[in-house]
């Protein structure tokens, strides 16, 4: 009796299974979709549901030759990027990089440019990077100016830089670590006779090495004695490197920086497209 009771029910479920087609998973209709753009919402009349094995009912694809993957958002990203382009370059101050007064000699490789210059038996070298040298503090004045003022303020780059004075005769090379304090940046005619970059560190390192050796003994100037301090600012400007130097680099690396960041549009609109 149990036997013949299960032959039926089991026979019944199959009718029901027979007589009503499954349902399909993408004509659930509004409800929380799996991937947007990869499923086409529709009802249960669909004809054909996409699947990973139909990509070609998948991702609206913009066809370039390519072979590569495209998208109306890649569309829409690449023509934003071909506006941005344009109206950064029409704000661009320099064409070309702003020269160095003092007969400096720049040689730049990407975002790293290094100043040189001999005098009197010694070399001396300027090394910044503009990666990150934009003050957090002007990119948070820039956005709150969008909101009361017509014109944005402008960015300025003020990167760390490093000096290298190498005595030829010697072959000893001093090295100091300067940098540009918020608060000193964009002074005014009231504080011309401040210094508007400071040294954090000096130390001795090994004449032509690229690395820094750790052993070498490195003087912190936090709490550095005041007249060693200015002793030091002195042998700096006494070689050129003072308020003038220090704002003809931030002319430099600002032009510099702005000339990188239209590069990497430019690059990444290429590679948005294709």
């Amino acid at each position: 009796m149990l036997s013949s009771l299960s032959r039926s029910v089991f026979s019944a479920a199959a009718r029901v299974l027979v007589s009503r087609p499954l349902p399909v998973l993408a004509s659930r209709g509004p409800g929380r979709s799996l991937c947007r753009s990869l499923w086409v919402h529709g009802g249960a009349s669909s004809a054909l549901r996409p699947t990973f094995l139909n990509p070609h009912r998948g991702f609206p694809a913009v066809s370039c030759g390519c072979g590569g993957l495209h998208t109306e958002g890649d569309k829409a990203f690449a023509e934003f990027l071909s506006d941005e382009i344009k109206e950064e370059k029409k704000i661009q101050k320099h064409k070309n990089l702003p020269k160095m007064s003092g007969g400096w000699e720049i040689e730049v490789h990407g975002t790293e440019a290094k100043l040189t210059r001999k005098v009197s038996g010694e070399k001396i070298s300027v090394t910044f990077n503009t990666n990150n040298s934009i003050p957090p503090s002007f990119e948070e004045e820039s956005q709150e100016g969008q909101k009361g003022e017509e014109e944005e303020p402008e960015l300025i780059s003020t990167p760390n830089f490093v000096v290298e004075v190498t005595n030829l005769d010697s072959n000893q090379t001093l090295v100091l670590d300067c940098h540009y304090p918020e608060d000193e940046v964009g002074h005014g005619e009231e504080e011309e006779e401040s210094d508007i970059f400071t040294i954090r560190e000096v130390s001795f390192q090994p004449t032509g090495d690229t690395d820094w050796k750790e052993n070498s003994y490195t003087l912190g100037t936090d709490s550095l004695d005041w007249a060693l301090y200015d002793h030091l600012m002195d042998f700096l400007a006494d070689r050129g490197i003072d308020n003038t130097f220090a704002d003809e680099l931030v002319e430099l690396s600002t032009a510099l920086e702005h000339q990188e960041y239209i590069r990497f549009l430019e690059n990444l609109k290429s590679f948005i497209k294709c």
